[in-house]
């Protein structure tokens, strides 16, 4: 995961959380789009020779880290957008609108728990184990809105 400033730390920790619960390992990097693209081009390339099966960037404001970071992997590339100005939609836009042939998926505005989930199904896809675990989380989440249910048809 790369964030676009330490302010970003929020966010990392809700991600790691989310990977750690669904047994993916994960790592976070700050590196700027705009004041220092030579070091996310490094991080990238470090992150790939370590393995790396997706990314995860977390920027607000022009939101141009996911669009790098997709220039310079064939990797899947998960664009967070957060609120900094315009409550998120600045952010939300940039990601969306990356150019043909550089795909970057875009999860909510501060949906960090989508970030992490949908990083686990990229990585469940040759990791059984990590599979496994997504399949009961989305269990607990049915459960609870089943349970959910219930509570209001005794409320009503």
């Amino acid at each position: 995961m790369v964030l676009g400033s330490i302010s970003d730390r929020e966010y990392a920790v809700k991600v790691l959380e989310t990977l750690k619960k669904l047994g993916v390992e994960a790592e976070v990097e700050v590196a700027s789009a705009h004041r220092s693209p030579e070091r996310v081009k490094s991080i990238v390339e470090e992150a790939e020779d370590k393995g790396v099966m997706v990314f995860i960037a977390v920027a607000g404001l022009s939101a141009l880290l996911p669009s790098l970071i997709a220039a310079y992997t064939v990797k899947p590339v998960i664009g967070l957008p957060v609120k900094r100005a315009l409550e998120g939609l600045d952010s939300l836009l940039s990601i969306a609108q990356t150019p043909p042939g550089v795909p970057v998926a875009c999860v909510g505005v501060d949906n960090a728990v989508n970030a992490a989930v949908l990083a686990a199904e990229v990585v469940g896809l040759s990791k059984p184990s990590v599979a496994e675990k997504l399949e009961e989380y989305r269990s607990a989440l049915r459960r609870r809105v089943e349970e959910s249910a219930k509570k209001l048809k005794g409320l009503l």
